[in-house]
């Protein structure tokens, strides 16, 4: 909670310098302060394409703020940037943003473009958990002004390490994977990553039963 504070603090300092201002009064940070200078989701991933809160933005070819209609009752959330998201610059790049697009079409019975996909770190980063969660830290208010902007029925969370990274839930993931979980005041809906499935294609049987659930919670 601290590190998230302290990043709605460095967000609205640097907001303040480019007015020209060099000293302000005591400053109480809260989630609605930041959410008062975003009034629209563009703007929003305008922010995120010109962030420089950590020092991937010094190794990133681009950021990605968040694609698909603003106005979907589902979510995706997905870990990190991966390498070929980021040189192809599609969210469905390679085989398994393939994968995870034909299960939305079959199961789902949406378009790509009909759902609302986003990262919780949204640079690639080099695989090391400590420059993850760090990166993560700085991206965190992002995500949750996007989850607020949006207000989406369900999260689509893809894979163990998006969910513990989000959730701060390190147990069990095959205890959440394929249930509609309750959390903070979100419906997330954890999954198998369309790489691991890759990986390991006897589970692509399982995650399309899994998708099927969310099915019938968004007719609700």
């Amino acid at each position: 909670m601290h590190s998230y504070q302290n990043l709605i603090i460095l967000q609205y300092l640097y907001k303040i310098q480019t007015l020209g201002f060099s000293y302000i009064e005591h400053f109480q940070p809260n989630q609605e302060n930041f959410l008062e200078e975003v009034s629209s989701l563009d703007e929003l991933t305008q922010s995120i394409h010109s962030c420089h809160l950590c020092d991937l933005s010094k190794t990133r070819k681009q950021s990605m703020g968040g694609y698909g209609n603003q106005y979907s009752d589902i979510m995706i959330l997905d870990y990190v940037v991966s390498r070929e998201q980021e040189n192809m610059k599609d969210y469905y790049g390679g085989r398994g943003g393939e994968l995870l697009n034909n299960m939305i079409k079959d199961i789902l019975q949406k378009n790509k473009e009909d759902i609302f996909y986003t990262h919780c770190v949204k640079c690639k980063v080099f695989d090391k958990k400590d420059m993850i969660q760090m990166a993560y830290n700085s991206c965190q208010s992002y995500l949750y002004t996007q989850i607020n902007l949006i207000k989406p029925k369900i999260i689509i969370v893809l894979g163990k390490e998006a969910y513990e990274i989000f959730t701060n839930d390190k147990g069990n993931f095959e205890n959440v994977r394929g249930h509609i979980v309750d959390f903070s005041s979100y419906k997330i809906f954890p999954i198998y990553h369309p790489e691991y499935l890759l990986r390991n294609p006897k589970l692509q049987q399982i995650t399309k039963k899994d998708l099927q659930r969310v099915q019938t919670f968004i007719k609700i």
